[in-house]
């Protein structure tokens, strides 16, 4: 299976897992939930390294932890941009941290599979 399809299936699992653990992350369909993780998907590989170049001198000020509000920014405008997915009130934070850790642990066993 072509790697983009793997990320795409593991960003949308980890919308799914956080809108379980969180109250506040919202899909209203299928269709709104695999539209979320494509978008999700384009702008962490399109805007989300550019945020990061922009916020570098604050991001180091804050030892990384401005990461966190960037991966907020990266949600909120795949929420923008696709109707049908948000997050509500101020569950972006933690709805972005959720799901980087969520996708990233996902990507580490994808990839822990792929080497064997």
């Amino acid at each position: 299976m072509p790697r983009f399809l793997i990320r795409w299936l593991v960003t949308g699992l980890a919308i799914v897992l956080a809108s379980y653990l969180l109250p506040g992350v919202v899909f209203e369909s299928t269709f709104a939930l695999v539209m979320g993780a494509l978008v999700l998907g384009l702008l962490n590989s399109i805007v989300r390294p550019v945020l990061i170049i922009l916020t570098l001198p604050i991001t180091v000020m804050t030892l990384g932890l401005f990461l966190l509000v960037v991966n907020a920014i990266t949600l909120w405008l795949a929420t923008v941009l696709v109707p049908g997915f948000e997050v509500r009130g101020t569950s972006y934070i933690w709805a972005a941290l959720l799901i980087t850790i969520i996708s990233w642990l996902l990507n580490m066993f994808i990839r822990k599979e792929e080497r064997e």
